[in-house]
């Protein structure tokens, strides 16, 4: 339920309606209907789902340190040459503005959506390299889930990866309006993945 929370948090803060199911009215003769713990069908559109997280160097406490790690495998498929520690320290910050500069954006260091929409890299069933690695590190970094044992981070994105990411978007699909389950994990998978979005039923 905890996801279902976050998600109904940010419906209010959007103001997205929140559509709930009826009481049931089987029985005749039923009290009025509880309006205390309505049965909750929480559907928003994908375009109001959590945008990209802003990351810079410092303290990046209310990101989860995968978001970091994540970052530093994308810029090393990039060419750079990290140490994949979920630091952003000086060396990540330098990759950070060497490839803004290289790729056009404002160069300060400071990762936020277009930066984040450059640097991911879309990856599917028969990918391999660094980008796959970030996935799999993020599918670890939620704990246990229905899914089965951890993922082994080997950057190959063979059949028990794709069965994550599909139960991953198929969860997200159970709450909002057109995600796709397709496998693949594109720019809007990429961005739940990176803001950490546990969403059920994979995390009990």
């Amino acid at each position: 339920m905890k996801a279902i929370f976050r998600i109904l948090v940010l419906l209010m803060t959007l103001g997205v309606v929140v559509v709930t199911a009826p009481a049931s009215s089987a029985v005749p003769g039923a009290a009025a209907a509880r309006t205390d713990a309505p049965a909750v069908a929480a559907f928003i559109p994908v375009s109001g789902l959590p945008v990209w997280p802003v990351l810079s160097r410092g303290d990046n406490a209310s990101w989860p340190a995968a978001t970091v790690r994540s970052l530093q495998y994308l810029l090393n498929a990039h060419g750079s040459n990290l140490v994949v520690d979920g630091v952003f320290g000086p060396r990540t910050d330098a990759a950070v503005r060497s490839f803004q500069r290289a790729h056009g954006l404002v160069v300060d260091g400071i990762v936020g959506p277009r930066t984040w929409s450059a640097v991911v890299v879309t990856v599917r069933s028969g990918s391999v390299g660094l980008a796959v690695k970030a996935v799999q590190d993020e599918a670890n970094s939620r704990g246990p889930n229905t899914s089965g044992p951890a993922l082994v981070v080997d950057g190959i994105f063979g059949a028990r990866t794709a069965i994550w990411v599909n139960a991953f978007q198929g969860a997200l699909a159970g709450h909002v309006i057109g995600f796709p389950v397709d496998g693949i994990v594109g720019p809007l998978t990429w961005s739940l993945l990176l803001t950490g979005e546990k969403p059920d039923p994979l995390y009990p």
